[in-house]
């Protein structure tokens, strides 16, 4: 269980983090399109590594979970990601740079919670 715990924060952080663009990450605060477009590759990709690499351990995959698995990330990061990227982009404007990191401390928890409830909840339908 700890090994696809660490394997779900790893997908997230490349995902997340990695797979962004600048172009995405300075835009997605203020245009529902670059933040979409974030959240799709983030969710597809996350999906993809998940469906990869789970089914070589003694995790079963359903499409069912898949497909419920999609939806739910993409909709809950899009969702996280619509108030976070705004609360941060008027923080750090604002210079309140203590405020700005703990705010992104926030959606980055969110997001582990979001994914660790999909994991165990949907992906094992």
């Amino acid at each position: 269980m700890i090994w696809s715990v660490l394997f779900i924060l790893f997908v997230h952080w490349f995902a997340d983090f990695v797979l962004q663009t600048h172009h995405m990450s300075i835009r997605k605060s203020s245009s529902n399109y670059y933040l979409s477009l974030h959240v799709l590759v983030y969710a597809f990709t996350t999906i993809v590594m998940w469906s990869f690499v789970f089914p070589f351990t003694s995790i079963h995959i359903s499409s069912l979970g898949i497909w419920l698995s999609f939806i739910v990330i993409f909709v809950t990061h899009w969702i996280t990601d619509y108030f976070t990227s705004r609360l941060t982009s008027k923080l750090y404007k604002e210079e309140r740079y203590h405020d700005f990191f703990v705010v992104i401390g926030l959606d980055q928890v969110l997001h582990y919670m979001q994914l660790l409830i999909t994991f165990n909840y949907l992906l094992q339908l």
